[in-house]
């Protein structure tokens, strides 16, 4: 007779069978049922019952066999998710070493305008260095203190006795307890203060969010929209030219951007509109010869093709986009020109959009702008352009959208709008004092009296920055600009004939909430004062204003764009990082830095490929006659050019943004000490927000 050996005998065997399959790098672990399962019996509220015909003991060991194997393939399992895991972690942590290596930081000469002193630049970087070796120091003493067991309130100080003890136990124990007194005496007060103020001007401007969402669902619960008095065509002959059909000059202002000059050109060229009543700038600013032909060779193809369109390039390049605008208005032919439609070099209009905009000025004497939306061929390329469609999508649909409706005046977006030539001239035309030309235009002519509208349904398309420091330098000249504004245009509002809340609207409103306060309060609020209070306990930010209100708020922006909704907390830690850069531009502009006048063409990639344009074709199979008709299908039949050898990429090292990075985590690790939970959290995925953007491993990297 064969000798048994125990359970692993097949007959006495009556457990689960469980097969382990080796799969490199992971296991596969299958367990299946065994077909004697059915003969054990299960008593009412009995977790394990003996099989029939068994011993009770016996039925145990089998059970705890089945646990083993079952706990033995949860392990398995869990060892399998931690080498994936594993992998991903090393695989990422590659990828960073390589972009950090090939990186190059932002203080590079070469990355620095020239007109920005060393001294200036590394200002703001100083101070973050000293709040950060601060709060390391003031971790390591912390971390000292909680392991020693000295956990001191405000209401222990006040009867804090010096220690007897001697030696370097005792110093410690003095200098913190003269450090508990000092931060409880001298720093959480007027910490508090400020965190208070901040508080305060957070709620205000989220109330100002709020009424601005308000604002929005009335228009569409209303369905108010602006509509013409009468549409283009509907009395005229399109053939004649009418008074249906005014004169329109359409202004390019282009500056070394070739990637893009072909398709806006095409584009604008494309408009459907008499060609004895529209003439086409292209304002060449380039100072690339090699695109200087490029663009001047592209303008004499259109008009052999019949275009009405004119190539003009600056001999003397002063006052960027300003400059460029007021010397081709200074053009004798001007005045025969009733309205101008200025396009930048990224942007697309579609062939109705004159016919879409223009009619609003029928009638209607004190319009002055009509300004239409933008859309994006590019918002999905990365995790950037996903978080910049976001913001813009809030701007236009709330922000122009009911200031447009409800006080007839916004900024000018600089492209995708029409004027009335005769309110440029009022308003005293392109001046060259700022970086930010379209809402100076904008706020001179709303001080004469003229009104805007906003079409939400009239798009433009163009591109986003893919590259967070194009990203970076557009947005310092976005909130740089509109201090430099402010300063010169506060005694021309206090001094203008509008009304009160007019005034009171553009001041307190338009730029002191939301170019000055908002970018203040972001860095302040939630980069100094809540690390700061992580050391200094007794100083308080309440959960509400840490997570619940931002969280809200955030909800509200992605409203317009809701296919971006699980991108939401992204949006949140990513609209703090770019605090930083806000608050460094609002202040240059505000105290005039050098960095304020800091023009930078925002890089253009070229998304929009020519098969964009050939689908105008398909779309509008009949050119009006009389109107510029380029041979679009021209363009299909020609040879793709070929592609140039990619240049190499590169990483930016950003300074203050990793010197923000490790002020967060430190301040997160303390926070560990007081067991503050959302406190805790909400620093460390800042930090580490600070810490990839720092890095540049958000959006495309630079050529």
């Amino acid at each position: 007779m064969a000798p048994s050996f125990g359970w692993w005998d097949k007959d006495a065997h009556r457990g689960t069978p469980v097969i382990v399959k080796m799969e490199n790098p992971n296991w596969s672990i299958a367990e299946i049922s065994s077909p004697d399962d059915d003969d054990v019996e299960y008593g009412a509220g009995e977790e394990f019952a003996a099989p029939r015909g068994g011993t009770q003991k016996g039925a145990r060991g089998k059970n705890a066999k089945q646990i083993t194997w079952v706990l033995l393939l949860k392990a398995h399992r869990a060892a399998g998710c931690l080498t994936s895991i594993a992998s991903a972690a090393v695989g990422l942590a590659s990828a960073v070493r390589r972009r950090v290596a090939s990186g190059r930081t932002d203080s590079d000469a070469a990355s620095s305008p020239p007109e920005e002193s060393p001294v200036l630049r590394s200002r703001f970087y100083s101070c973050i260095k000293v709040f950060l070796w601060l709060s390391v120091v003031l971790l390591g003493f912390e971390v000292a203190a909680y392991i020693k067991g000295w956990h001191l309130s405000a209401a222990a100080v006040q009867r804090l006795v010096l220690p007897s003890s001697s030696g370097a136990r005792g110093l410690l124990e003095w200098l913190y307890a003269g450090w508990v007194r000092f931060r409880v005496e001298y720093i959480a007060p007027p910490l508090q203060f400020l965190a208070d103020a901040c508080v305060v001007l957070f709620l205000i401007q989220s109330a100002d969010r709020l009424i601005l969402c308000l604002g929005c669902f009335w228009i569409r619960f209303k369905g108010i929209k602006p509509a013409p008095k009468r549409s283009i065509g509907a009395s005229e002959d399109p053939e004649s030219g009418g008074e249906d059909y005014p004169m329109v000059l359409v202004q390019i202002p282009m500056c070394n951007e070739k990637e893009v000059y072909q398709q806006s050109i095409a584009a604008v060229c494309n408009l459907d509109w008499p060609r004895s009543n529209i003439l086409v700038q292209v304002l060449d600013d380039s100072d690339d010869p090699t695109t200087q032909a490029l663009i001047r060779d592209e303008v004499e193809k259109w008009q052999q093709n019949g275009a009405r369109i004119m190539y003009r390039h600056r001999v003397i390049r002063e006052g960027y986009k300003a400059g460029n605008l007021k010397s081709a208005m200074n053009c004798s032919y001007v005045k025969d020109y009733e309205f101008v439609a200025i396009f930048d070099a990224d942007f697309q209009p579609t062939p109705d959009f004159l016919k879409r905009t223009v009619p609003h000025f029928k009638d209607n004497e004190d319009l002055g702008l009509v300004q239409a939306r933008w859309s994006f061929v590019n918002k999905d390329e990365n995790l950037l352009t996903r978080l910049q469609n976001i913001n813009l999508c809030f701007h236009f649909e709330v922000e122009q959208q009911v200031n447009g409706v409800f006080i007839n005046f916004f900024g000018f977006n600089g492209t995708a709008g029409v004027w009335r030539i005769k309110a440029l001239e009022d308003a005293g035309g392109w001046l060259e004092r700022t970086t930010v030309e379209d809402m100076d235009i904008a706020v001179r002519a709303h001080l004469k009296g003229w009104k805007f509208i906003y079409l939400n349904d009239v798009e433009c398309q163009c591109e986003l920055p893919e590259s967070y420091e194009a990203y970076r330098k557009q947005q310092h000249r976005w909130h740089s600009g509109p201090m430099q504004l402010f300063r010169l245009c506060l005694p021309d509002i206090i001094r203008s004939k509008i009304g009160f809340w007019k005034k009171s609207n553009l001041i307190f409103l338009f730029f002191l909430l939301r170019k000055l306060i908002l970018p203040f309060y972001s860095f302040t609020l939630f980069c100094i004062i809540l690390p700061l209070t992580m050391f200094v306990p007794e100083a308080e930010l309440p959960a509400w204003v840490v997570c619940y209100i931002p969280a809200t708020m955030s909800f509200l922006n992605i409203l317009p764009a809701l296919r971006s909704f699980p991108f939401i907390v992204p949006y949140l830690l990513f609209e703090n990082t770019m605090s930083v850069t806000k608050f460094n531009a609002m202040i240059s502009g505000l105290f005039q830095l050098g960095s304020a006048y800091e023009w930078v063409v925002t890089k253009k990639s070229g998304r929009s490929s020519e098969g964009d344009l050939i689908s105008l074709v398909k779309k509008e199979p009949k050119q009006q006659r009389g109107a510029s008709a380029p041979n679009l299908e021209s363009m299909a039949k020609e040879e793709p050019r070929p592609r140039k050898e990619s240049k190499k990429k590169h990483n930016r090292i950003y300074r203050k943004e990793l010197a923000l990075a490790f002020l967060l985590l430190t301040a997160s690790a303390r926070s560990l000490l007081s067991a503050q939970g959302i406190h805790f959290y909400f620093l460390l995925f800042q930090g580490i927000s600070f810490l990839l953007v720092g890095l540049d491993l958000i959006g495309e990297q630079i050529d």
